[in-house]
């Protein structure tokens, strides 16, 4: 099977700083990826430079080569806004808009020009149930999003994620400012998704990675060290960083 995602040969640096060095991989479509290692190793970095997300970051230069779907993402003929439609992003903390839950899950379809009502209030049910919210939510839709608790913000950015139609979905640390049941539901809700979308998550968290990927990297000091099934990586892993990593001796 193609992989959807494919890094090679890549580097990144912060001014003179490298943060990533020679990241060769190949995500495959419709799995759960996790990137696991310790804190400032590099594993955001490398999930955001998927959706040029590190463009709005100055001083940042990037080499090698980064394919989506075999198509080069740093090409300067990308447009950067259909990438993103492409490649969906949900951050650490959730970060709703300041605006009633219908209005966050519409404002990405209204942006790429869809004005109809009746297609709109269609995508805002289709992405509120695909995050596993609408039963919470579908008689408070024109209320705030604020004005939910952060496991159900969380599921609401995945909503707005999904309302687009992405082929990819990003998530950084997404369960890592919520409570054990809100993080449970997120990650049934991750399981179901895969089988819809490719999605690559970062986390700090050994047990999630074991508990809902099929494939992991481990990143240590801006390098990928070893990558691969994640059941062999935890029973049998190949580098003995890996081994120390997960055994906890170091991170």
């Amino acid at each position: 099977m193609e992989p959807i995602l494919t890094a090679k040969d890549l580097d990144l640096f912060y001014g003179q700083t490298q943060a990533l060095k020679h990241v060769n991989i190949e995500i495959p479509e419709r799995r759960v990826t996790a990137l696991i290692g310790p804190s400032g190793c590099g594993k955001s970095t490398f999930l955001k430079t998927l959706d040029r997300m590190n463009d709005l970051v100055p001083g940042v230069t990037i080499q090698g080569s980064v394919r989506y779907r075999g198509r080069e993402i740093y090409s300067s003929d990308v447009d950067v806004t259909w990438l993103r439609k492409q490649i969906g992003m949900v951050f650490q903390k959730p970060n709703p808009f300041p605006m009633s839950i219908y209005d966050n899950i519409a404002y990405g379809p209204r942006t790429h020009g869809i004005r109809s009502k009746a297609k709109l209030d269609e995508i805002v049910e289709k992405s509120l149930r695909g995050a596993a919210i609408w039963d919470e939510v579908k008689d408070r839709l024109k209320k705030s999003a604020l004005g939910l608790s952060g496991g159900q913000q969380q599921r609401i950015c995945i909503a707005r994620a999904l309302a687009v139609e992405p082929d990819v979905l990003l998530m950084d640390e997404a369960t890592s400012a919520l409570d054990p049941i809100s993080t449970s539901k997120i990650e049934d809700l991750i399981a179901d998704l895969k089988n819809d979308y490719t999605i690559v998550i970062v986390t700090h968290n050994m047990q999630q990675a074991t508990r809902i990927s099929d494939e992991c990297a481990f990143f240590l000091m801006g390098e990928l060290i070893e990558y691969g099934d994640t059941e062999q990586m935890f029973s049998v892993p190949k580098d003995q960083r890996t081994e120390d990593y997960i055994t906890g001796r170091f991170g």
